[in-house]
């Protein structure tokens, strides 16, 4: 039990450090350093940094699909689905350095496939199944073509990360998220699936300003 407890705490800090420094930035040194524990205690559960970005991926896989999940079984019906995955978005990426996805695609294959099997399976699928979900609810346009926008929703997430057009010192990554999903929702509604939107919206605002109160 203790060998577990340790190998969690290695792979929180590790994920502390990879999300808010970038991946690249941040040696196996500062990760032990950061724990208060020997380099010699870290190599003792991971063989080196690339098998423990994997592990830290895997986690972050596992939680973000239990969070997805969670929201599509708790969800009344598309449209409240749609909101409370904008709040996700504020949450996962008010963090990451923008950088993260960009050192892993480079460095760190294995777990770069780790991440683009599960957008381009997982994610997919929950977006496509929620869109038909909205347009048999009369949220969504019955004419959109389920499957190309699914795709161009999955890539609007990756492209966020992407320095060549969206400059760190010009760009937060939290508020090109947040556009390109409002720019992407809205163009599935129908009149009535606006008008619900916009007061689920005001109910998801009123609960963050609670929050941020308290």
């Amino acid at each position: 039990m203790e060998e577990v407890d340790t190998k969690i705490k290695i792979l929180k800090g590790a994920s502390e450090l990879f999300l808010r420094y970038g991946i690249r930035s941040v040696s196996m040194d500062n990760i032990a350093n950061h724990l208060g524990v020997s380099k010699k205690t870290i190599y003792q559960y991971f063989r080196d940094k690339d098998e423990m970005v994997l592990s830290v991926t895997e986690a972050h896989v596992l939680r973000d699909r239990d969070q997805l999940e969670k929201v599509a079984i708790d969800a009344k019906n598309a449209v409240e689905e749609l909101v409370e995955l904008s709040g996700c978005l504020k949450e996962n990426f008010r963090d990451m350095n923008p950088s993260l996805l960009f050192d892993l695609q480079k460095y760190h294959h294995q777990a770069w496939n780790l991440w683009l099997e599960f957008k381009n399976q997982f994610i997919r699928e929950q977006i496509e199944r929620s869109i038909e979900q909205g347009k048999k609810e009369g949220y969504f346009r019955p004419e959109i073509n389920t499957k190309v926008i699914a795709i161009i929703r999955l890539e609007t997430i990756q492209i966020a990360f992407d320095p060549t057009l969206f400059p760190r010192d010009t760009y937060s990554i939290t508020e090109v998220q947040i556009q390109t999903f409002d720019h992407f929702i809205h163009g599935l509604f129908t009149d009535k699936g606006k008008k619900v939107y916009e007061k689920y919206k005001q109910k998801l605002a009123n609960k963050e300003n609670t929050t941020i109160q308290l």
